[in-house]
């Protein structure tokens, strides 16, 4: 299982062709739901790869990517509720702190905060991916 004290996840999404494409993320976890919630460029690839394929698969990793734990099937969704954004962005703030906070400093500096994309990941609902 995924920790909230580990500090990056790997997020890896399928593409149309069926591959997968992992990404480091930062992550949060709802513990009353056993969700987790990471933020992206609403134009990422993986936000798209989502849009296509809610299948999904996660892996406890360092920075770089570099896995530290065995790949775990997930679901992925976008979140778009107002409500849920704020309690997301809360435990994400509680999490990672003066990082965090300076990140959200230079995205809003630089137009790109409006345009990020939440994102979901929920654990132990879909059977074993390849």
């Amino acid at each position: 299982m995924i920790s909230d004290n580990e500090k990056y996840v790997n997020l890896s999404t399928q593409k149309k062709d069926g591959s997968f494409v992992n990404t480091p993320v930062w992550f949060a976890q709802d513990k009353e739901k056993n969700d987790f919630y990471i933020f992206s460029a609403g134009e990422a690839g993986k936000v798209k790869r989502i849009k296509n394929f809610s299948s999904a698969r996660v892996a406890i990793c360092d920075v770089r990517g570099n896995l530290r734990g065995e790949w775990i099937p997930a679901q992925a969704e976008l979140v778009n509720q107002e409500e849920t954004k704020i309690k997301a962005y809360k435990q994400l703030h509680k999490k990672y702190g003066l990082t965090i906070k300076v990140f959200d400093f230079f995205s809003k500096l630089f137009g790109k905060y409006e345009q990020r994309q939440l994102i979901k990941f929920s654990i132990g609902r879909q059977d074993k991916l390849d």
